[in-house]
């Protein structure tokens, strides 16, 4: 998942040198065939799983939300948001899941995770639904027409600060979208194209315009954004007349911009985005994504959901993350210490960070 706010930084590439591109890397047969035959028997999603961890998450999100809205010791407070902030971010990444399913193979979840977690947020599914498959589609991937690429590391360092920081603005962007223009653009039939095209997807490429969806995706969007809308309507209402304290309401939009940031953080270093806008073989788009593995713990919290096999994800995207564990313990096993697969694993989130920094000042690492 990737954040609802896309900057206009494709014009901010570094006048450098060209790279070797990532795309001109041919596909690796055996790779690709060693993650298909592993994974014959991994890609049935585990509903038990998955209704568990969502609601447990959430429950605990805004349970910890609930004391640091409402706790006068300041410490406590600042503890129970950062634990609200980190489940219901968990919580939120289900978005993610719910894109790539079967929606009969968990029956009920993308209604359940709407009602729970998305409308309350405000990023109902329909958000990501439609999108983020595009980032997939073999010929989009990194090129202009992918929503969710940006050739950061070709871009200039002051970038990436602005890329992460302008997340905080968030909470601010999603009460101006649902309580304010969604209304509006049922009454404005242009601003209600623009509303669909430009602002109806969580993306960060913003040369990228969305088509309206048609059929039952209409239908879907149409009753989410609704339910979106009043919520964030009533909320500014209880804000204003005193229902909900100013302090309380203060708190819910901070930690909904700590999980944006964290996500947009993550969202950093998911990818190398060294592509320069070609088409790309599967096995360099494997390349250019990135996995964090065991043994490291962190992750599990800046990545969780199972994005913390994000480069595994761009091989077996149908497979739901509670197996991806299992999917990497087996190739990396099968395959030998040449394989293309072992270059994708990093340590953690310092090493990419300054790799990429590094990589916007022209150090090639």
């Amino acid at each position: 998942m990737n954040s609802s706010i896309a900057l206009n930084l494709r014009d901010t590439a570094a006048a450098s040198a060209p790279r070797p591109g990532s795309q001109r890397v041919a596909d690796d047969k055996a790779l690709l065939r060693a993650a298909a035959e592993v994974a014959r028997d991994l890609h049935r999603p585990n509903p038990t799983i998955f209704w568990a961890d969502m609601l447990a998450s959430a429950l605990i999100g805004y349970g910890a939300l609930a004391v640091a809205a409402t706790s006068s010791w300041t410490g406590l407070a600042i503890v129970a948001g950062v634990v609200s902030m980190l489940a219901l971010y968990r919580a939120a990444m289900f978005i993610h899941e719910i894109s790539h399913m079967k929606h009969s193979s968990v029956p009920g979840f993308r209604l359940g995770w709407n009602m729970a977690v998305g409308v309350p947020l405000m990023v109902p599914s329909f958000m990501y639904e439609g999108v983020h498959n595009l980032h997939h589609a073999r010929t989009r991937y990194g090129t202009v027409d992918d929503p969710e690429y940006l050739p950061l590391a070709l871009m200039k360092p002051y970038t990436l600060p602005l890329f992460v920081l302008v997340a905080l603005l968030a909470p601010v962007g999603l009460l101006l979208r649902y309580a304010v223009l969604t209304p509006l653009s049922f009454l404005v039939p242009g601003l209600r194209t623009v509303l669909i095209e430009r602002y109806s997807g969580l993306v960060i490429n913003p040369a990228f315009r969305r088509r309206a969806p048609e059929g039952d995706a209409r239908t879907h969007m149409l009753i989410q954004e609704a339910a979106t809308s009043a919520w964030a309507i009533a909320l500014l209402t209880m804000a204003a007349t005193g229902i909900i304290p100013l302090h309380a309401f203060a708190v819910y939009l901070g930690v909904v911009a700590g999980i944006t940031l964290i996500n947009q953080i993550r969202t950093l270093v998911a990818h190398l985005w060294e592509n320069e806008g070609e088409a790309m073989t599967v096995t360099a788009q494997y390349l250019d994504s990135v996995n964090v593995p065991p043994p490291a713990m962190l992750p599990a919290l800046w990545a969780p959901v199972g994005l913390r096999y994000h480069a595994l994800h761009h091989l077996l995207p149908s497979v739901p993350y509670h197996n991806l564990g299992a999917a990497h313990a087996r190739l990396t096993a099968i395959l030998e210490a040449n394989s293309p697969y072992h270059k994708a694993s990093y340590v953690g989130l310092p090493g990419l960070v300054s790799r990429l920094a590094a990589s916007t000042m022209g150090i090639r690492r």
